[in-house]
């Protein structure tokens, strides 16, 4: 039996605007502050891309590579999302 659930105003993306999030996608991890979102995009600050995480319970990634400025990621590649680090 399927269920539809609702997501309150208390979840989803836009309630983690000012956090260090990290985008776990279909191709790349991606983690920075957020500090927009919309239908379509996120954007990221102090953005790095995630080549190799190591164990997810550790402070610090074991291959991270730091972008050089601001970066747009497609919420259609967005697989899962949340605050790690």
């Amino acid at each position: 039996m399927k269920k539809i659930i609702e997501l309150g105003e208390s979840e989803g993306l836009e309630t983690l605007l000012g956090e260090r999030v990290t985008l776990f996608c279909v191709n790349y991890i991606y983690t920075g502050k957020l500090v927009g979102v919309d239908s379509v995009q996120a954007k990221l600050e102090e953005a790095a891309i995630v080549y190799e995480t190591g164990e997810l319970h550790t402070p610090q990634w074991k291959d991270v590579q730091t972008l050089p400025h601001d970066w747009y990621v497609r919420l259609s590649a967005v697989e899962s999302y949340g605050v790690l680090k």
